[in-house]
């Protein structure tokens, strides 16, 4: 990572990053680290592309958040994929990030179920989704194996979720804020239409002095870490000053990640690192799509012809390909 601009005091000297940038930040007196993210026009695009109900587009926005907020953090090439499975109106959430910023997104869910959800108010992520899982996949390339964690969601907040993932996966004490926004704006000939923009903040303790544990267990207790990582003074004021965010400070687009950080942890030795872009792109191509179709059998191949050709449609950014029969025996 590059060497951190010392800007804890005068946040009037920073050009803020602006829409659809993560901005990774430590806070050296508290043993912390994190990353802000603020997503407009690319989050925006992958809502709008799919014309998602209100209640979706929130659900989706926060999972958005939340892939890119993880994803940043990899340290090599490759690709995180995370993606719920429930029971619940929302059956599907998915989310694809490839380093080092790019980002597709889609979501299935049962109309019927929808509209009763809506009609009861059970808008909630925890309604919406139900029960089922959320399975996090790091890729490193060809050569090397993937990596799955998964946390069962039972009707918790994709915060909630985040923070068990942590908890039971990576052992690094971790919290998570996610916030989605929808702006009614009129364009010049004053039709009016919605603007999808969300934000969020993570943060995780990673305590490198040993005086910074207030009580450990006795040789031979049964405590584990997570209970003195719980009463370390640094990791109880890092979640105080954390706790405090408001849900319009994540979504305010005059609120920069730079300056959410700020207003958090200013008198903290707060260090901001340069930030980083994010796209709104798809991996999808016709290239992969004849790759599918070879790897399939001939038993397979028949089932999907239709009329002399297969018609494939990518989920993601809709794109549509076609090959005829005779292309495909060709």
């Amino acid at each position: 990572m590059k060497s951190p601009q010392d800007i804890a005091v005068d946040i009037s000297a920073i050009t803020p990053a602006g829409d659809d940038a993560v901005v990774p930040f430590v806070v050296e007196r508290l043993d912390t680290r994190g990353r802000s993210v603020q997503m407009g026009p690319a989050l925006d695009q992958i809502i709008q592309r799919h014309d998602y109900p209100p209640p979706v587009a929130r659900l989706l926005g926060e999972m958005v958040v939340l892939t890119v907020l993880l994803g940043t953090s990899l340290k090599f090439d490759g690709q995180l994929i995370v993606q719920t499975q429930t029971d619940g109106p929302v059956s599907l959430l998915v989310v694809d990030f490839r380093t080092p910023g790019q980002i597709r997104a889609h979501a299935r869910f049962d109309e019927m179920a929808l509209a009763g959800a809506i009609e009861r108010g059970e808008t909630a992520p925890g309604q919406l989704l139900g029960s089922g899982i959320m399975a996090m996949t790091v890729d490193q390339g060809q050569y090397m194996h993937r990596y799955q964690g998964m946390v069962p969601l039972d009707g918790k907040s994709l915060e909630e979720v985040a923070h068990r993932y942590f908890l039971q996966s990576e052992q690094i004490p971790t919290r998570v804020r996610l916030g989605v926004g929808e702006l009614v704006k009129a364009d010049d000939a004053g039709v009016t239409r919605s603007h999808w923009r969300a934000g969020g903040a993570l943060i995780q303790f990673l305590p490198e002095s040993e005086e910074r544990i207030k009580t450990r267990d006795l040789p031979g207790g049964d405590g584990d870490l997570g209970h003195f990582v719980d009463e370390d003074n640094a990791w109880i004021e890092a979640q105080s000053l954390f706790a405090t965010i408001r849900d319009d400070e994540l979504t305010d687009p005059d609120i920069s990640a730079e300056r959410l950080a700020f207003r958090l942890f200013h008198e903290q030795d707060l260090r901001l690192f340069p930030s980083q872009r994010i796209m709104d792109q798809c991996s999808c191509s016709g290239e992969k799509i004849w790759a599918l179709l070879r790897s399939m059998s001939e038993a397979e191949l028949q089932e999907v012809v239709e009329d002399g050709k297969i018609a494939i449609q990518c989920e993601f950014c809709g794109t549509d390909y076609t090959v005829t029969q005779d292309e495909l025996l060709g």
